[in-house]
């Protein structure tokens, strides 16, 4: 049986968050020089806080701040989502990673809101 206070591990979002990561990551090591204090930064910045948002939701005792936590790792996901298509309109970003990385921003989107809407209905 899994312990409780590592029970996040299992979520789809989670998952798919943390994977995100590391492909944003990768885009950002190719990043030139004169992004790295800029865009490269708060790029980093707003992934991590996607899978970070959800963990820290998902271990909150209410269910309205579990959905606060949630809309936060959303709205971090859609900053993501603004920074790749800069950096795409900036030429850093080629269009078929664009497109690789709309589709997994797009997953994680519906799997977050998934989770929000999970936590807001009524259990029984």
């Amino acid at each position: 049986m899994e312990n409780k206070v590592h029970s996040f591990k299992g979520l789809n979002a989670y998952i798919k968050s943390k994977e995100l990561v590391k492909d944003i990551y990768g885009v950002v090591k190719m990043l030139p020089q004169e992004e790295r204090y800029a865009l490269a930064d708060q790029l980093r910045r707003a992934v991590v806080s996607v899978p970070s948002n959800i963990v820290e939701g998902m271990n909150r005792i209410s269910d309205k701040e579990k959905s606060h936590f949630l809309e936060i790792a959303y709205a971090s996901l859609m900053e993501v989502y603004c920074q790749v298509d800069i950096a795409t309109d900036l030429g850093y970003i080629d269009n078929r990673k664009y497109e690789e990385l709309e589709q997994s921003i797009n997953g994680v989107a519906r799997l977050i809101s998934g989770l929000r809407k999970y936590t807001l209905t009524p259990k029984l």
